[in-house]
């Protein structure tokens, strides 16, 4: 167990951009460890009015600033990753807040295994926190792919960001658990449960696997196994216009988790949520629209909610269909409203919002917790 957290053991998870650190620390999450993006902190401790806001503008100016008078992320990583000494500058502003929120985090967390996502765990104080270094590993080719395909960058900007960062064969060589990245899904995932069951040889290989009841309806988790059944179920449920194939969803466990409602042992409806920031992001939801629909709103959205409190959320947001968009007293009765992004009030929620849209679909939010992470002074 860690000296600094005695009842937690702490997995540091690293690993150059684009080798898929996310992905790991995500099936980590599905098999019941607690995740914390170090990465997404520090995004967050430079927010408007956050605490490493005014800082940042003193040290490099308010040129950073766009209309909203936010700080422009990509004018600031392109003037770190170009300057050694900026990013020197800007890792002494932001790292003591990091440290002190993923304090705060591991404190509160029921899990006992927690896991730091942070691209530079072996720079920062963190490595010396952690139980056991996990670094994810994949080829340049494969990395710099991913940065042109899922950060728009093009293969050049892809190369430099490759090129500044610290040797992968150092944090190789410093690691006692390598998951290779450089096939499927499924053979990634099934590296990740041959360590895991190492850490906890008595576990199941899923959260939540177990139906939890609700009256007359359960909810469960899907598992990778389940593929096929749930791009069926999506396909079904949301009259095809949801249209995905079996390795789309094995994929997509990489990043969000499937809940399934069942009556009579028939899924009835569906959920995918994700977890990002601490903020939730339930990006597909779908109802049997045969079925008493507002109950099985209230018996998929319990499951929902309590699995984002246990990751613990800020807020949570849907992205709602326009049949079940159409029942606002249902949602007001469950605490939500229809919102627009910009009206959210906390930058870290509204970039949620605009990340996660999806086209066709009505915004609903519901704050979950008051004691924020890297609250704005």
């Amino acid at each position: 167990m860690s000296a600094k957290w005695s009842d937690k053991y702490i997995i540091g998870l690293t690993g150059n951009i684009a080798t898929g650190k996310s992905v790991v620390r995500k099936m980590l999450e599905h098999l019941g460890a607690y995740g914390i993006d170090a990465d997404s902190l520090s995004h967050r401790a430079i927010a408007k009015g956050a605490p490493g806001y005014q800082p940042t503008l003193n040290t490099f100016g308010k040129w950073l600033l766009n209309p909203q008078a936010e700080i422009d992320r990509a004018k600031l990583s392109k003037l770190a990753f170009s300057d050694p000494t900026a990013m020197a500058q800007l890792e002494e502003i932001i790292h003591p807040l990091v440290s002190q929120a993923i304090d705060i985090m591991v404190k509160r967390a029921s899990q006992k295994i927690i896991v730091i996502e942070a691209i530079k765990l072996l720079e920062s104080d963190l490595r010396t926190v952690c139980d056991t270094i996990w670094v994810v590993n994949a080829p340049a080719e494969s990395q710099i792919q991913r940065l042109v395909q899922k950060r728009g960058m093009s293969a050049e900007e892809a190369s430099q960001r490759l090129h500044f960062q610290s040797g992968q064969q150092q944090k190789l060589a410093a690691a006692k658990v390598i998951i290779q990245n450089n096939g499927g899904y499924e053979q990634t995932w099934q590296s990740v449960v041959t360590e895991w069951k190492k850490i906890t040889p008595q576990s199941d290989t899923f959260q939540m696997a177990k139906p939890q009841s609700s009256g007359e309806f359960s909810v469960l988790r899907g598992r990778p196994r389940d593929s096929a059944a749930i791009a069926h179920l999506l396909s079904d449920l949301s009259g095809g216009l949801k249209t995905v194939s079996e390795d789309d969803v094995m994929a997509a466990f990489g990043e969000k988790a499937f809940l399934l409602l069942q009556m009579d042992g028939k899924a009835v409806g569906i959920a995918g949520w994700q977890v990002e920031n601490l903020v939730a992001r339930t990006t597909e939801f779908f109802i049997d629209p045969q079925i008493s629909v507002e109950k099985a709103l209230q018996a998929l959205m319990q499951e929902v909610e309590q699995a984002s409190v246990n990751l613990q959320c800020e807020a949570s947001l849907l992205f709602l269909p326009p049949n079940l968009a159409a029942l606002p007293n249902a949602w007001k009765e469950l605490g939500y409203e229809a919102r627009a992004p910009q009206t959210l009030g906390v930058q870290a929620w509204t970039d949620a919002a605009k990340e996660s849209a999806q086209p066709g679909t009505t915004l609903f939010f519901k704050q979950l917790r008051q004691d924020r992470v890297l609250r704005p002074i």
